[in-house]
């Protein structure tokens, strides 16, 4: 029994590694596991018979013979990915190389005070199944949301409550027939930069999740920091603010009532309907005003610039704080608002100028981060990584 353990274990292992870096040979594969080549090929072997792996083609030559390399079969299954935000649910089934294989569908579905959310949430995943027919190849569904989640025991604080006192993972699971992982949107931006982004080769980073929301997943010593009870990275819910407006949390000051993309489209929907800002089209969907937004910011209008420049510049005090505090080697802007990254680079940086320590910020570096670009966003993304990930 404890051999068959371990031959499960290393394939887990050998198809995560395979996952993340897309193509292995046997030696390179032995080297990161701490196995022997004659092991690690038994295991590919299995894998082959299995159909999770095939052959790649031979690998570049370095001089002598040229190894065969391996990669996971893109389309033998799938991973239904989901990212939540307290507005809007994006849902995409991906193909095991990461990459989605129907069209981003998009569904308006609020979190804050909706008792009807989770049923709806449910309808949106069974209708999505039905339509595409490939549940019985879907390895697993991985939803990244705001709130409150412990990762561990699939439990959302937060939102989307349980009629029966299940867990929402065990009760997502009864009604859908399939595994479900469950994580912090932000601790889940933080596994895909981790695994396939910026963070890759970087010990300490910080992630910032810009967003409806603005949240923090943190990466210490190549590991997502959780903390002791799972809920670490509340950036959101820092009390910078001087103007004293009242957070959804029930607090006042908080980070989140001036630096986020909801703020952004909000205040631009009042400045439009008084007429005192131009070249951007009125729309009454904040979601679909906050992408005309950063499109009109990155055109170069000045209005648009302004107000991301002011939430910039609150996100830059906030990080002061956690600079001081964690001293990272890296600061990644990711989320949907990494999109008019380069224009708030500037804007933190003279926030950091002016709250930190300069010795303590010497050496971290400032960052965009190069995923989720085009209509896949970071989310879903981090969403597929999540069940690969858990199995």
């Amino acid at each position: 029994m404890g051999a068959q353990l371990n031959e499960l274990t290393l394939k887990k292992e050998i198809i995560k590694l395979l996952y993340y870096d897309k193509r292995l040979s046997c030696a390179e594969l032995s080297n990161v596991l701490g196995k022997s080549i004659p092991i690690v090929t038994k295991a590919i072997t299995s894998l082959i018979q299995e159909e999770w792996v095939e052959e790649s083609g031979l690998a570049t030559s370095t001089g002598g013979r040229r190894p065969m390399e391996y990669t996971l079969k893109a389309n033998e299954r799938y991973i239904l990915s989901i990212s939540m935000d307290r507005l809007f649910t994006q849902i995409a089934l991906f193909d095991l190389h990461n990459s989605p294989v129907t069209p981003i569908e998009t569904h308006a579905l609020p979190l804050y005070e909706n008792p009807a959310s989770l049923n709806q949430l449910i309808s949106i995943i069974n209708s999505f199944i039905q339509k595409h027919n490939h549940k019985e190849r879907i390895i697993g569904i991985g939803i990244a949301s705001p709130g409150f989640i412990n990762k561990e025991k699939g439990i959302h604080h937060s939102y989307l409550q349980t009629p029966d006192g299940a867990t929402l993972t065990e009760h997502l699971e009864r009604q859908l027939g399939l595994p479900v992982y469950l994580d912090n949107d932000s601790s889940v931006i933080a596994l895909a930069e981790l695994r396939f982004g910026k963070a890759k080769e970087v010990s300490d980073s910080m992630v910032v999740n810009i967003g409806w929301g603005i949240g923090l997943g943190m990466i210490i010593d190549h590991k997502i920091f959780r903390g002791s009870f799972g809920l670490a990275g509340e950036f959101s819910h820092i009390p910078i603010s001087e103007s004293d407006l009242l957070c959804e949390c029930g607090k006042r000051g908080c980070l989140e009532t001036e630096g986020t993309l909801l703020v952004v489209a909000e205040k631009a929907q009042r400045l439009l309907q008084k007429g005192d800002i131009s070249g951007i089209q009125y729309s009454d969907n904040a979601f679909e005003l906050s992408q005309r937004l950063m499109d009109a910011a990155n055109r170069g209008n000045q209005d648009a610039i302004a107000m991301f420049s002011d939430m910039g510049s609150k996100i830059g005090k906030a990080l002061s704080i956690l600079i001081h505090i964690i001293n990272p080697a890296q600061i990644i802007l990711s989320g949907r608002g990494a999109e008019v990254g380069r224009l708030l680079l500037a804007p933190i940086q003279q926030a950091l100028n002016t709250y930190c320590i300069p010795k303590l910020f010497e050496n971290s570096e400032l960052v965009i981060s190069d995923l989720g670009k085009g209509d896949v966003n970071v989310e879903l993304i981090g969403a597929a990584a999540l069940v690969m990930d858990m199995i």
